[in-house]
């Protein structure tokens, strides 16, 4: 029996992966312990003791990118929420620390050294975050989904996908999916969605133009987000959906999808091999257009600018593409010879090593 910690969250991206390695773990070890590294805040508070484990808490301690009042509070309440992280460990006999990036990873990666715990580190992004660009200096085992990320010791094993997609099958699920969002099996099928949120760029462009893809004999499945109004001006073909909670069937029937370029939401569709233009995220260090890299550098991708996609490009471009239905089909050859969906496994044995090594 083993006793886990699983430090991370914040936002899907975090929560996602170190689920699915939670859920390796127990489907591997059921006898053995294992418990979630959070904060109050976060996705995680829900999610975790939801999917039945238990979440243990530090405060959100965002760290400080700008001259002010928060530099001067910021290392002692480091402090506090390591000496926190120390306790935990010591009290539940933690054997192993594994981050996934967000608040609760760095002081999770600070304890297990103080405390003498092995460490292992996931980077999810092709650019790294601060809290795992910390852990990877304080640990030989590192794992990452994409070839590019820089982080020493770095080594590709992929994104730990939720079992409903590592376990697709497409084919079998392709009636199911047809049906719950009442789609016609003898058209092709594109896929839009910006996430849970949605993606207000995309949503604005597709709704603008979506007569032109109806027009290409294509029938588009819309998931627009909770937040998001875009009207369902009720076209045949045109499918809204405002929130999708079987994303795994959306997969299923999609033959392209235009979607935002986060690291699982790449991973998951180069793991089923569903082709893609990518329109990334303009906010941040510029992380999404590099997450695509690897599909586009296969041919199995295209990435567009958030300011470019509008109407214009999809009339010049998006519409040509489907149009070419051999085009497409050779995308999605191409983006599924790189997709993986064992990162499960791959960050599981990299836990097990780091155990066995004692690092």
């Amino acid at each position: 029996m083993t006793h886990y910690l699983l430090a991370g969250g914040g936002t899907a991206g975090h929560v996602n992966p170190l689920l699915a390695v939670a859920d390796r773990i127990r489907e591997r070890e059921p006898e053995s312990e294992v418990l979630v590294l959070g904060t109050r805040e976060g996705l995680e508070s829900r999610i975790v003791p939801a999917r039945g484990y238990e979440l243990l808490v530090v405060p959100r301690l965002p760290f400080p990118r700008r001259l002010g009042p928060g530099v001067l509070r910021f290392p002692g309440r480091l402090r506090e929420s390591i000496a926190m992280t120390r306790a935990y460990v010591r009290d539940r006999a933690v054997e192993v620390v594994v981050g996934f990036g967000g608040y609760a990873s760095a002081p999770a990666y600070l304890a297990a050294r103080a405390e003498h715990v092995p460490i292992v580190v996931h980077e999810q992004n092709a650019r790294p975050g601060i809290a795992n660009r910390l852990g990877s200096r304080l640990t030989r085992s590192v794992g990452t989904t994409f070839a590019g990320t820089r982080l020493r010791h770095a080594r590709v094993v992929g994104m730990p996908l939720r079992r409903e997609i590592a376990r697709l099958d497409r084919a079998s699920a392709r009636a199911e999916a047809l049906a719950l969002f009442g789609l016609d099996g003898e058209r092709p099928t594109l896929l839009v969605t910006g996430g849970s949120s949605g993606a207000r760029r995309i949503n604005a462009t597709v709704s603008s133009a979506v007569s032109i893809l109806l027009g290409t004999g294509w029938q588009v499945l819309h998931i627009t987000g909770e937040r998001d109004e875009t009207p369902d001006p009720g076209l045949p073909g045109y499918h809204v959906v405002r929130y999708c909670e079987r994303m795994e069937l959306a997969l299923a029937v999609a033959d392209l999808a235009v979607s935002r370029a986060g690291a699982a939401t790449v991973s998951e569709l180069t793991a089923v091999g569903v082709p893609a233009v990518y329109v990334p995220y303009p906010v941040g260090n510029g992380e999404q257009r590099l997450n695509a890299r690897d599909a586009v550098a296969a041919g199995g991708a295209l990435v567009v600018a958030d300011g470019e996609f509008t109407p214009e490009w999809v009339a010049r471009l998006l519409v040509p593409l489907l149009e070419d239905r051999a085009l497409v089909a050779e995308m999605a050859a191409r983006t599924a010879a790189i997709g993986t969906r064992d990162g499960a496994d791959g960050v599981y044995e990299l836990i097990r090593e780091a155990l066995a090594d004692g690092r």
